[in-house]
């Protein structure tokens, strides 16, 4: 089950002594806030989780799967996460190798 901005709402409000409705604006704002700094390419670094970065993927040749025709695609941009390494050891349940 994924975790969607309802929830984290609905957890700010309970966690935060914030209303609903207080709790939805900081919820969206945040987000809001994640975009537009990711529109203007920079990275988002949030200490203890991860870094968003946002790549520049060339144009490149790929092929349709079912059809097997050769296509051309485009040149873009991509949205990059790396988790921090706190995080990371969370994940891995503090897992040595």
């Amino acid at each position: 089950m994924a975790l969607t901005k309802e929830d984290l709402t609905n957890d700010v409000y309970n966690h935060a002594g914030l209303s609903k409705t207080l709790s939805r604006t900081v919820v969206e704002r945040l987000f809001e806030i994640m975009k537009q700094s990711l529109e203007r390419k920079e990275d988002l670094l949030i200490s203890g989780f991860g870094k968003f970065l946002v790549k520049d993927k060339s144009e490149r040749r790929g092929r349709n799967p079912q059809t097997t025709e050769d296509l051309q695609l485009r040149a873009r941009r991509v949205v990059v996460f790396k988790t921090s390494g706190v995080l990371r050891d969370k994940i891995n349940g503090n897992l040595k190798s």
